[in-house]
């Protein structure tokens, strides 16, 4: 799987993105808990341009990486299943 690092989506700078799974991860840091409403607003736009998002304290990646690899791996197995394919046999 390939993470793309500060890649942006319109006006947003996205810590880490998966561009073909369509998910963002966000690191953040203590400034992000005075700022809730703008997160907030910033997961909204995301989610309408059809990403979702993730999100992690900076402590959390330095000091338990494995729970958040392992965050990062259940969310991607519980993604839905790409659409079948709608051409018949045949055609």
């Amino acid at each position: 799987m390939r993470f793309n690092r500060q890649f942006p989506i319109g006006p947003c700078i996205c810590d880490f993105v998966s561009r073909t799974e369509k998910l963002v991860i966000e690191v953040d840091g203590g400034q992000h808990a005075v700022d809730v409403a703008k997160d907030e607003a910033r997961t909204a736009y995301l989610q309408v341009q059809g990403y979702r998002v993730i999100r992690f304290w900076n402590n959390d990646v330095l000091e338990r990486i494995e729970g958040v690899v392992a965050e990062i791996e259940r969310v991607l197995s519980n993604r839905p299943s790409p659409a079948p394919s709608r051409k018949r046999e045949g055609s």
